[in-house]
């Protein structure tokens, strides 16, 4: 068989796929995913057992026989969906130190969208929901690491960038299931970090290529007898591919762990910084002339985190065990942000004709006032400007520097107890638990009056080098005098999040298993406002709600078996969302905060129906793993961001009646020793399902800043059709080389929910990674992105046309961002003494699907 390797390399090698080998199993050994977030970083079921060297990793062997612990489940009891993307898969795309980006490559379903333009700060789009490290985008999955919810307090937003990808043991991301809380309307993504009863050794890894970027990573575990010790850290500079756009990530990660064994404890901290230059979506007009052009800048985001956390889990009884975790969780973030500031003389209307005002356009006047008064309130007043505000000067393409802060400080904890009693002679696995998370939060936010620049920066120094001297330039918390359209905000508040859960599932026979549950969510709410100009920010909201889980897996045999279900789920509109639902006071997302009308709970229903499997020693002792599966999700009350007529910077939230995500994904899979392929496919239907008039006042099809929108148009930036295929393979001893291709097919741009406009084109992208290990501890490994140096763009918006800084006429409405061109990077990895022993709790063996 050997010797047909060159041949069917030779083969595989005019296809676009890429995998990581695994180990070739066999039936007496399964795959385990953990169906509650609680007890994963504490032993999710899995006794460590030795690991089996492949060439694509280390696998684990997990008999049938072990005993499961907590909520873990082998994956044919599983009514939905599961997704996993183990440390091998990691370690393919580890030149790009971004989690986020083998999702991407690996998961059915799930694309993303860079709405920053910044490859580090990436959208996550699954099934058509969201999680997004960009605040003020609607979040609908939950993600959890070593069993806390990372969602954070303010906005829901996701930072996957804060985590060490080199730390990452797996993540499974989990379809149907209500257990994961708040925000699981389209799944949750679960993170398991290694620990040093899972990982020994010793590893430095130190990369270099494309942009100046400078990388490297370290990790270390050792166990002691019942003492084990886990760090990681790792580090990346440099100057990005587009104009202002660098990347500083530093982070941190250690594990501290103690078992006996009928017992394991861990405690747990991290430290991440990470300062990105984010400079956004880019007119059209001017990529055209330069691929690397960027629009107004500085916009740069600076975040820290820091986490301490406690895990355990204790096995009471033979059939009982207890598992747990509490947490503090620190945050902070500053968005620094240079942008256009829509102002103009002063009305003749107005008492202030000469002065500096805010452009009134998108307001209305309120019943019985005059039209002095109206414009009145649009004088732009700030910090050492007289009550006659600042004098305006023509011809002056006026900016603001916008900053905002958030900090949250989060504590809480989860507590569950399983059993897998039998109950009237049948297998049986019960589960019941519960969990509360309190975050203290703090939001502030202000703009200094600046100018743009023929650079397209914006600065605030009055002594203008291109334009003289510009009165009132500096003027800092500038507001109008009717706290309109741009005031400065500092608003604290609290969040309380409780939960309580129940799952059962039980083998109704050896081959039919019913699972059934229900989560109970609660949600308080609290908001002060600190500046006066909203007191009607202040305010206390409450959301709960009761969410069933119902499904069925019926196993034919060892190699095939059908699942179903029925599921409910909800979010809690976040405190921005809150802050900012009125259509009259907008917010300049995320930079202001004004009173609003409450908003409801988002809530959803999931059903599920597919096939999976998998066929041992299919060719040359390797294993063939195949899903076919169906979906949909009902939304009501969902939740959208909107343009305000006037200023499409700043916005607005509202729910909508209906939204639906319904699709189909298929995927198939061949791992061996030796070579990996791997292709998959999923259909994604997007839709709004109501009659509507949206806002999107820049929209060059809407008619006077209003679409509308009818049932079956599709949601923005989801593609319906995505494909992913790749391989990868031993083309000689010690040297592998593997490719992956994404493919995406069209999506209509944001802002265009009516789908008037004509769309982001298809696109694709193909990366090749290969590695040669020159002996057991030293290998050099290279990565490619975009090989064939793809132009193409995942994510698209409108802006308004115009003149921009006096001098550039952009008449194109369209904005986007280019996807990163070919890069190309080189490094090292080298394991001192003896090769480690890594992943000795359970790694999937069967693909997760």
């Amino acid at each position: 068989m050997r010797g047909l390797r060159g041949f069917l390399a030779a083969s595989v090698s005019v296809l676009p796929f890429a995998a990581q080998a695994q180990q070739a199993v066999t039936l007496g050994e399964i795959s385990v995913v953990a169906t509650t977030p609680v007890g994963v970083s504490a032993g999710n079921g899995a006794p460590s057992l030795a690991a089996i060297d492949g060439p694509g990793g280390p696998v684990a062997q997990v008999p049938a026989t072990t005993r499961l612990r907590g909520g873990a489940q082998p994956l044919w009891k599983i009514p939905s969906t599961v997704e996993t993307v183990t440390a091998a898969d990691l370690n393919f795309d580890r030149a790009t130190f971004n989690a986020v980006e083998t999702l991407a490559r690996r998961v059915p379903g799930l694309n993303i969208s860079d709405s920053q333009g910044n490859n580090n700060r990436l959208d996550i789009n699954y099934r058509g929901f969201q999680a997004s490290p960009v605040t003020g985008v609607p979040q609908g999955l939950a993600v959890y690491q070593n069993g806390v919810r990372i969602n954070e307090a303010f906005g829901d937003t996701v930072n996957l960038d804060l985590i060490p990808q080199v730390a990452i043991n797996r993540i499974d991301v989990v379809t149907g299931n209500p257990v994961f809380g708040l925000n699981a309307l389209g799944g949750a993504i679960n993170i398991q970090m290694k620990n040093g009863f899972t990982w020994q050794g010793t590893e430095i890894t130190a990369l270099g290529g494309s942009d100046g970027r400078i990388a490297g990573s370290l990790q270390y575990g050792k166990m002691i007898g019942p003492w084990s010790f886990y760090f990681a850290g790792d580090g990346l500079n440099d100057r990005g591919w587009r104009y202002q756009s660098p990347s500083t990530i530093g982070r941190v990660y250690a594990d501290l762990g103690y078992r006996t064994p009928d017992s394991e404890f861990h405690l747990i901290g991290q430290l991440a910084r990470t300062y990105f230059g984010a400079a956004a979506a880019t007119p059209v007009d001017f990529t055209h002339v330069d691929p690397r052009a960027i629009f107004t800048y500085p916009q740069t985001t600076t975040t820290e985190v820091g986490t301490l956390q406690m895990t355990g889990r204790v096995d009471i009884s033979p059939t009982w065990d207890l598992s747990g975790n509490a947490y503090f969780r620190r945050f902070s973030q500053r968005y620094i942000d240079g942008n256009d500031g829509d102002f103009e003389n002063c009305s003749r209307n107005s008492s202030f004709r000469g002065r500096l005002c805010y452009e009134d356009d998108g307001f209305e006047q309120a019943p019985g006032q005059s039209r002095n008064a109206f414009t009145n309130q649009f004088l732009i007043l700030g910090r050492g400007a007289g009550a006659n505000g600042i004098p305006f000067t023509a011809g002056v393409p006026y900016g603001t520097l916008d900053v905002t802060k958030t900090e949250a400080t989060g504590y809480g904890g989860s507590l569950q107890a399983a059993n897998r009693d039998t109950v009237f002679g049948f297998g049986n696995s019960f589960v019941v638990g519960g969990s509360i998370d309190v975050a203290n939060y703090s939001y502030k936010s202000s703009s200094t009056l600046g100018v743009i620049n023929p650079d397209l920066s914006v600065t605030t120094n009055p002594a203008n080098p291109f334009y003289g001297n510009i009165p009132g330039l500096g003027t800092d918390f500038i507001r109008t005098a009717g706290a309109l359209g741009i005031a400065p905000s500092s608003v604290t508040g609290n969040n309380l999040y409780m939960g309580l859960y129940t799952t059962d599932t039980i083998d109704l026979t050896d081959r039919l298993s019913l699972t059934a549950g229900a989560r109970l969510n609660f949600a308080r709410i609290s908001s002060q406002d600190q500046t006066g100009f909203s007191p009607d920010v202040t305010g206390t909201h409450y959301y709960s709600k009761i969410n069933p889980l119902a499904g069925l897996t019926y196993r034919f045999s060892p190699g095939l078996s059908l699942y179903g279900g029925y599921s409910e789920s909800n979010r809690a509109p976040t405190p921005l969302e809150l802050a900012c639902a009125n259509p009259l006071r907008p917010c300049l997302i995320p930079n202001s905060l004004v009173a609003d009308p409450p908003l409801k709970q988002v809530t959803g229903q999931t059903y599920e129906v597919g096939f999976r499997g998998a066929l041992p020693n299919f060719y040359d002792g390797g294993l063939v793993n195949y899903k076919i599966g169906a979906f949909r999700t009902d939304l009501t009350n969902d939740i959208l961001s909107l343009a305000t007529p006037g200023n499409a910077a700043r916005g607005y939230f509202v729910n909508v009646p209906a939204t639906r995500r319904q699709g189909v994904e298929v995927g198939l899979e061949y791992v061996s020793d030796w070579l990996s392929v791997y292709a998959n496919y999923a259909l994604i239907d997007a839709t709004f399902r109501f009659n509507g008039t949206l806002s999107s006042p820049n929209n060059p099809l809407s008619d006077d800043g209003a679409i509308f929108v009818v049932p079956g148009n599709k949601v923005p930036l989801i593609p319906d059709h995505q494909f992913k295929v790749g391989f990868d393979v031993e083309l000689l001893p010690r040297w592998r080389v593997g490719m992956a291709l994404q493919a995406f097919s069209s999506a209509y741009y944001r802002g265009d929910e009516s789908n008037l406009n004509r769309k982001l084109p298809p696109w694709y992208v193909l990366n090749l990674n290969t590695s040669y290990r020159v002996n057991p501890n030293l290998e050099v490994f290279g990565y490619v992105t975009n090989l064939t140096n793809n132009r193409y763009s995942n994510f698209g918006t409108f802006f308004e046309p115009g003149i921009v800084a006096n001098r550039y006429p952009v008449n194109d409405p369209r904005t986007t961002t280019l996807g990163q061109p070919l890069s190309v990077y080189g490094g090292i990895r080298y394991t001192f003494g003896e090769a480690p022993v890594p992943m000795a709790e359970p790694q999937p063996l069967v693909r997760k699907y």
